[in-house]
């Protein structure tokens, strides 16, 4: 049974989405909606995904590919219409019941690749008619008041981000209901995969939150770290809510599945998006921590089993205290890179902070930031570096592009 019991065991399986049609659909007008800040080189964006699927694999990691994992999953007829049924719903505004239902026939009768395909990459008027082709179907006012190029199902260029749209939390996985509207879509494809997908169906993980049913509550992987002796860091910041973490918290209490969560307040910004823009675990005993932050400064509160729904709440008097004390150690290690403000800012923005372990301290890291890499190493972390010019566009870093589904734990 997949299980992740670490945030710095060994990586076994993990998930990551290479961009395809999703990055080639991204342009500058739609940029700022998709939650990117820049358009990317997408052949450019594939090679450097490709070094780091390479480097995983020949580091023991089975890499699972999003997409095909999809159409594998969509095969399955109910599946199919599980997908469609969440995502043309009548009552979103640019669709109606007569554009819903022509993009359902539509979407139905592609092949599980083209539907995984277009799933993630999104579908246009031009695309919908020309499917259509010579076959009569009824005026739709959604549909004519679009252009040829307009999106019916915009694409989902987010879905690189893996980390956050589901997260594996000791023995069961969160289905998480994003924030940003430009990224809800992706929580109905990641339901289908863990429901039908035959690696999933029989797996006998638990589900600890199901996508849009917890919502307007929110919570995001990126946030979610599994930090293990039954403890779970999160962070609470522009994109998870107090609901979401107590809602977590209740469920893992109540099967037992962890005894405590730390939860830490975060900046609402979007440099400082979610707890692993700022703050990773790269060993057994350290974190490494963005130097704009002052280790001593930041809010946190405990959360353990309570006597009724509410989890027992109580509030730190150190962040990293609480941290040593839940794991059992003595102290733990800050590692934080020495420079200038100016220079802190520019390595926060390319995720200097956003590192995925793939054992204990070992860990992936952009090779752009190179002082940070150096203070890692300094401090006996092995970096291994990756390219990531175009890929950080979408501000994440290896770990926000990585869904790991087996650990160890460390």
């Amino acid at each position: 049974m997949f299980h992740v019991n670490s945030e710095v065991g060994a990586l076994k399986h993990v998930i990551l989405h290479e961009p395809g049609l999703d990055f080639e659909r991204l342009t500058p007008s739609n940029k700022d909606h998709l939650l990117f800040d820049d358009v990317v080189w997408v052949s450019r964006a594939q090679e450097e995904h490709r070094a780091f699927q390479q480097l995983l694999r020949d580091r023991g990691t089975t890499v699972h590919l999003l997409r095909d994992l999809l159409a594998e999953t969509v095969k399955d007829e109910e599946a199919t219409a599980f997908v469609l049924d969440r995502i043309l719903d009548e009552r979103q505004p640019h669709l109606g019941a007569g554009l819903a239902d022509l993009t359902q026939r539509v979407l139905a009768g592609m092949g599980p690749d083209e539907l995984a395909t277009h799933l993630l990459g999104g579908l246009n008027k031009r695309e919908l008619v020309q499917a259509l082709g010579e076959r009569r179907y009824g005026r739709s006012l959604g549909l004519d008041l679009l252009a040829d190029d307009d999106f019916i199902l915009p694409p989902l260029p987010n879905s690189l981000f893996t980390r956050d749209t589901s997260c594996w939390v000791y023995d069961g996985v969160s289905v998480n209901p994003m924030m940003k509207a430009g990224r809800k879509r992706e929580t109905v494809n990641y339901e289908a995969i863990y429901t039908f997908h035959p690696m999933f169906a029989g797996a006998g993980a638990r589900r600890w939150i199901d996508g849009e049913a917890m919502a307007p509550a929110a919570i995001e992987g990126g946030d979610v770290e599994v930090i293990g002796n039954g403890t779970v860091l999160i962070g609470l910041g522009e994109r998870t809510t107090p609901a979401g973490v107590e809602i977590l918290a209740r469920r893992l209490f109540q099967a037992g599945s962890a005894q405590r969560v730390i939860a830490v307040e975060l900046p609402k910004a979007r440099a400082l998006m979610h707890l692993d823009t700022v703050l990773t675990m790269v060993d057994t005993d350290a974190f490494t921590l963005f130097a704009g932050l002052d280790r001593h400064a930041l809010r946190s509160w405990t959360l353990t089993p309570g006597a009724g729904r509410a989890p027992a709440v109580t509030e730190n008097r150190d962040f990293f205290g609480a941290i040593g004390s839940a794991l059992g150690l003595d102290t733990v290690r800050v590692l934080q890179t020495r420079q200038d403000s100016y220079a802190a800012e520019r390595e926060q923005w390319n995720d200097g902070c956003n590192l995925l372990a793939v054992s204990p301290g070992t860990v992936v890291a952009y090779e752009v930031n190179e002082a940070g890499n150096r203070m890692l190493e300094d401090n006996g972390i092995e970096v291994l570096r990756i390219r990531g010019d175009q890929l950080g566009r979408g501000r994440g870093g290896p770990r926000c592009m990585s869904c790991p589904i087996q650990r160890d734990a460390a």
